[in-house]
């Protein structure tokens, strides 16, 4: 495995964590709390797998999103923001909604993570947009200019 391996990996990580957000939060809308509980154990290894290989790939590769014009540009820079702009309120509010699970306080969870799993599947979803547009369907170097 190189660095450059990295992008489509973390994308991978992301719509997996994706899958088992959604998945918990079907389960737990229907009363399987086990299953909400493996499930958002999933999502929440796979979120961390990500942001493990992400700080890496990017304190190596450092950051590919410069380039773009026309009407790609808007389209990308929007969805580029909103998802790091939300990225960054997500680890805190993560931690935030797991501080209750471990005291057994199902009611201050539950209110959190009412905001939390929206946030967190947003994050997800847009960061394999992200990669599909910056790595798959429009990269950088290939986007003609003026556009």
């Amino acid at each position: 495995m190189a660095i450059s391996d990295l992008p489509a990996i973390n994308a991978s990580l992301n719509c997996f964590s994706a899958i088992f957000i959604s998945l918990g939060w079907w389960f737990i809308r229907r009363g399987h709390w086990r299953r909400h509980i493996a499930c958002m154990i999933t999502a929440l290894v796979a979120s961390s797998f990500f942001l493990a290989g992400y700080l890496t790939y990017h304190a190596y590769a450092g950051e590919k999103s410069s380039g773009y014009h026309g009407l790609i540009a808007w389209f990308y820079f929007p969805l580029l923001i909103s998802h790091i702009l939300l990225a960054f309120v997500t680890l805190p509010l993560v931690i935030l909604t797991l501080i209750p699970v471990f005291r057994r306080r199902w009611d201050r969870h539950r209110r959190i993570a009412r905001w939390t799993m929206p946030i967190w599947l947003y994050v997800s979803v847009t960061g394999v947009l992200v990669y599909l547009i910056l790595y798959q369907w429009f990269p950088p170097g290939t986007v003609a200019l003026g556009q």
